[in-house]
């Protein structure tokens, strides 16, 4: 790991702040840094816990233990609760189980409400006619908006986590669902000028709109953007009555088709034949790469890693960080697709359970499969994600792009002496250990 350079804390929760601006050495109350950073990583676990849990109880699923964990997990974040590093460190790892726990109930919620995705090809050109395109992560704000376009002519697209609503019986079902544009979050306002279309967006990764098209984007859910009309429930007939007053779109097809919609029992499935191609030595690692895309300098790190992986591995992957190579052609292993795209960013524990059962197939622990996670990160979600592998014992993994800046060396050294984590560095010399374990 690298050394963690800048303040070693900043605090301003209570008026005890030093010079009234906040506590950048150790608090007035006598909190150290680690405290500090420990705290702040504990609150943006539990959001980004809170973001998957409030997408359940959307679609009327809950869950008690995990509501009870995230007030005490906020709780512990308060002025003058928690000075305990070791607690709040333990406290870190109990909310990835917790997440586990969110993750599996959102997608129990979507398989029951949609039905198991099945693998899926999608377009990424356009289709003659008027268009809606949704962006962020809720199929239930899809679901209502294909319901109330069914039969009037408009087509629905895709933009970067909405594009494994493609592989959902439920879903695909409307013809009119009909392609994805663009890719991970970070292009909506090129993307969204290019295409004369009514844009909805529906959750987190939702960036302030360009002037030229905030008259015909629209939010909903949580969501909220400066001088774009906000839409309260599921009607959706104003995001309808701009699409129809929009120009129609050519029939312009894309020059990649991706496919999505690998699920849990798709992939196990198929598990007899990758024991068997493992044991025949011509599957010789499986390789998790994914999670938040972002604009940073080493993001294109994860295409050139997927791009130079020996043709005897296999990719799976999820979350909008998949866009950085879900258009190569990998081809595939006597059958065996190279890349699986298993989903949005919560469909991690489906990358769990398939774990787990190929440890149970081989007789092995996860630790000892012939598997190497490599992750990006970019905001709460991904590390409530990232305490989730932890608090499974998982070592070995690597993170990128960047270290979080909310943590410091000594939380960076414990969890590399635990976990043996390591920080992306260049794509040859990390290709040297990935694919030697």
């Amino acid at each position: 790991m690298v050394e963690q350079n800048g303040l070693e804390m900043f605090c301003y929760q209570c008026s005890q702040t030093a010079r009234g601006t906040g506590c950048t050495v150790r608090g007035v109350c006598g909190k150290v840094p680690t405290v500090a950073r420990l705290i702040d990583n504990l609150f943006f676990a539990a959001k980004g816990m809170c973001a998957y849990l409030y997408h359940a109880r959307e679609l009327g699923y809950n869950d008690e233990e995990v509501n009870d964990y995230v007030r005490r997990a906020l709780y512990a974040t308060f002025t003058n609760v928690n000075f305990d590093p070791d607690d709040l460190f333990n406290m870190a790892l109990e909310a990835g189980k917790m997440n586990i726990k969110t993750m599996a109930l959102l997608k129990k919620a979507h398989i029951e409400k949609y039905g198991e995705p099945q693998p899926t090809k999608v377009k990424t050109g356009t289709v003659k006619g008027r268009g809606i395109l949704v962006t962020g992560h809720s199929l239930k704000c899809l679901e209502e908006l294909l319901k109330q376009t069914e039969g009037t002519g408009i087509n629905i697209y895709t933009h970067s986590e909405m594009l494994p609503a493609h592989g959902y019986p439920g879903l695909k079902k409307y013809r009119h669902l009909v392609g994805n544009l663009g890719k991970a979050w970070f292009d909506q306002k090129q993307l969204f000028s290019k295409y004369p279309v009514a844009i909805l967006a529906t959750t987190n990764c939702a960036l302030i709109p360009k002037d030229d098209y905030k008259d015909r984007m629209f939010t909903t859910g949580p969501v909220r953007l400066p001088g774009v009309q906000h839409i309260e429930g599921y009607d959706y007939s104003l995001v309808v009555k701009k699409a129809k007053s929009l120009p129609e779109l050519p029939d312009a097809p894309g020059d990649v088709t991706l496919t999505t919609g690998f699920s849990r029992s798709v992939v196990l499935s198929l598990a007899d034949k990758i024991v068997e191609l493992v044991r025949k030595g011509k599957i010789r690692r499986f390789f998790v790469v994914g999670g938040c895309d972002s604009p940073h300098k080493n993001a294109p790190y994860y295409r050139e890693l997927v791009e130079k992986l020996p043709k005897d591995t296999v990719v799976l992957t999820l979350a909008c960080g998949k866009y950085r190579f879900n258009d190569l052609g990998l081809g595939d292993i006597d059958g065996i697709p190279r890349l699986i795209d298993l989903g949005q960013c919560n469909d991690a524990i489906v990358a769990l359970e398939i774990a787990q059962a190929l440890a149970d197939a081989f007789g092995v622990s996860v630790n000892e499969l012939p598997l190497s996670i490599v992750l990006s990160w970019m905001e709460q979600k991904a590390v409530a994600i990232f305490w989730s592998l932890l608090s499974l014992g998982l070592k070995n993994m690597f993170i990128g792009p960047i270290v979080p800046a909310f943590f410091n060396n000594e939380i960076t050294n414990r969890i590399v002496e635990s976990y043996n984590l390591r920080l992306i560095s260049s794509v040859d010399e990390d290709l040297k250990i990935l694919l030697k374990w």
